[in-house]
C-alpha cells in the first residue's frame, strides 16, 4: 500500500487543483517490475555478450571509457527517464531528486567526501603508485560517471518506486539486493567474485539509501558513490 503521510511523492495531486504531481512517481507496479526485467536481463546479456568486445578496446583507453559510459548511458539512464516520463506522467529530472534541495545534496555529499578522503589517507597514509591507476576509466567511469549513472535507477527510480509500495527499510533492502545483483554477471564474467565483495556492495547501497532519504537530494548519492569509488578503484586499490 503507498506510504502514509510524510513520505516523497505521498499524493498524486496538488492541492485544490485537481492536477496530478508533476513530480509524483506511481506505487511499483506491473510496468514498473516489466522495466526492472528487462533492465537486469539486458544488463547480464550486454556483460556476458558484448562488454568482452568493450574490454578489447583497452581499460586504459579513452575509447573504453567513451563506450563504457554511452552503454551505461542506454542501458540505465534512458529508460529510466523514459519511464518517468510516459508511465508516472512526471518530469524526470524533479522527480528523480535532481533538481529540489540540490544545494542542500550536494552541500551534504561534499562533506561526507571530505570525511571520506580524510579517513582513508589516515588509514592508509599516501596513495602509492597512483599513475598507474590514474587512466580515462579511472577518472571519467570508475572517479566521476558510475555514480550518476548508477544512482539514477536504484536511489532515484528503483528505491522511490518501492517505497510508494512498502515500508522504507524494506524498500532499501530490496533495492540494495537488486543493486548487488547487477553486479554478479560482472563479477562472474571477471572472476572477482567473493561473498565479502557481495556484502560490502550491499552495505554501501544500503546507506546509499539512508543518504537519499535524509538529503532528500540524488546529489548526495551521486558525489558520496562517486568518491567511494575514487578511494577505492584509483587512490587505494585492493584496500
Amino acid at each position: 500500500m503507498p506510504n502514509p503521510k510524510g513520505s516523497p511523492g505521498e499524493t498524486d495531486l496538488l492541492p485544490r487543483t485537481g492536477k496530478k504531481d508533476p513530480i509524483a512517481l506511481k506505487p511499483a507496479d506491473g510496468n514498473f517490475f516489466i522495466y526492472l526485467a528487462a533492465f537486469v536481463g539486458s544488463w547480464t546479456i550486454y556483460v556476458l555478450w558484448a562488454y568482452p568486445q568493450v574490454q578489447a578496446l583497452g581499460e586504459e583507453t579513452f575509447s573504453y571509457a567513451f563506450a563504457s559510459l554511452a552503454i551505461r548511458l542506454v542501458l540505465w539512464v534512458l529508460p529510466v527517464l523514459l519511464m518517468v516520463r510516459i508511465d508516472d506522467a512526471a518530469e524526470p529530472l524533479r522527480t528523480l531528486g535532481l533538481i529540489e534541495n540540490a544545494s542542500r545534496g550536494l552541500l551534504i555529499g561534499l562533506g561526507l567526501a571530505a570525511i571520506m578522503l580524510a579517513i582513508a589517507f589516515l588509514r592508509f597514509g599516501w596513495p602509492r603508485d597512483i599513475g598507474t591507476h590514474v587512466t580515462w576509466n579511472g577518472i571519467l567511469g570508475t572517479s566521476l560517471g558510475i555514480g550518476f549513472f548508477e544512482e539514477i535507477p536504484f536511489r532515484g527510480y528503483v528505491l522511490q518506486k518501492l517505497w510508494k509500495r512498502m515500508n522504507f527499510w524494506l524498500a532499501n533492502i530490496l533495492t540494495s539486493l537488486i543493486f548487488v545483483s547487477v553486479h554478479l554477471p560482472g563479477w562472474f564474467l571477471l572472476q572477482r567474485f567473493m561473498p565479502s565483495l557481495a556484502l560490502n556492495v550491499f552495505l554501501i547501497g544500503f546507506v546509499l539509501g539512508l543518504l537519499f532519504r535524509y538529503s532528500r537530494s540524488l546529489w548526495s548519492c551521486i558525489i558520496v558513490h562517486d568518491v567511494n569509488n575514487f578511494i577505492s578503484g584509483v587512490l587505494f586499490p585492493g584496500r
